[in-house]
């Protein structure tokens, strides 16, 4: 009999491609790992992995018990999640991540609530960046995950996922509080050509929005300086090193020294939450959803 831990371990290996990628998706060690291997092999009577360099690959018996070992987790899951479904009660653990911003903004407003209303449903969860979060839940290493796209741009995201909207998040230009244009209602965005941007780190979906956006009006963005953290970005604008787009969820308070000003062109993030269609069944997606779009509404 196949041990369902040890094919759990096996499909996370084929997922990542290597034994600390594995051991990160299932939160335990690269020992636990290589051990769970060891038994498997043992198990199955065949060498499973081979050295790769100072890594390691599947051997060819290893891809072909990698296929079952997903479609075998796949129905397991199903199986979990109808029995969970009939039961209709919101137990078990679930995997949450989040976006630094909504981990900051929601997290601590919906998980004390579901943990309140379901004490017997355990809750992980940890930030990454939208992308990172949608393979998570691909993958099966995250039940939920918190994303967000922009009015302009939009995420794709792949067959198979279910999304629900949690809030619209609008983002004002944070500018020096001596920048000449601090006393103003609304400005347009076109107006901060000359400006040095303190923008997101290369290649993150918020920093490839913001040269779109900015380029779409003519203007060749100057990036002066790239923070992951609103607050950070925040800070270098108290400093007089820039001006950044500052989205209203997760970044009260606003630092001494720093004017918000609306874009007269609404600029605004869609804030949403995503899951596997095969999991939709289960009562703590539904209650977590909940709970994620309560404290969105508190929030908006």
């Amino acid at each position: 009999m196949l041990n369902l831990e040890r094919l759990r371990t096996l499909d996370a290996l084929a997922r990542h491609g290597s034994v600390s990628g594995a051991a990160e998706g299932l939160h335990i060690t690269t020992s636990a790992v290589s051990q769970q291997m060891s038994k498997l092999e043992r198990e199955v009577g065949q060498r499973l992995l081979a050295k790769n360099g100072r890594g390691v690959r599947l051997t060819d018996a290893g891809r072909l018990l990698a296929e079952h070992a997903a479609r075998i987790l796949s129905q397991v899951e199903l199986a979990q999640s109808d029995l969970e479904a009939q039961r209709g009660q919101v137990v078990g653990e679930l995997r949450l991540s989040a976006f630094p911003t909504a981990a900051r903004g929601l997290f601590p407003l919906a998980l004390p609530a579901l943990r309140e209303r379901h004490p017997a449903l355990r809750l992980r969860s940890c930030e990454l960046e939208p992308e990172a979060g949608i393979a998570g839940v691909v993958r099966g290493d995250l039940d939920l995950a918190v994303v967000l796209d922009w009015y302009n741009k939009p995420m794709a995201l792949p067959d198979g996922l279910v999304k629900a909207s949690i809030m619209d998040d609008p983002a004002d230009v944070a500018m020096p509080a001596a920048h000449r244009l601090a006393g103003r209602d609304e400005v347009d965005l076109a107006e901060f050509a000359d400006d040095e941007w303190i923008t997101w780190g290369k290649g993150e979906f918020c920093h490839e929005w913001l040269m779109f956006t900015l380029r779409s009006k003519g203007i060749e963005p100057l990036v002066g300086h790239r923070a992951a953290e609103t607050h950070t970005q925040l800070a270098l604008v108290s400093a007089g090193l820039g001006v950044c787009v500052a989205p209203l969820l997760g970044r009260r308070p606003v630092p001494a020294g720093v004017v918000t000003v609306p874009v007269r062109q609404r600029v605004r993030r869609h804030v949403y939450v995503v899951w596997r269609a095969d999991a939709d069944r289960r009562p703590s997606i539904r209650a977590a959803v909940q709970a994620l779009q309560e404290a969105g509404e508190s929030l908006g």
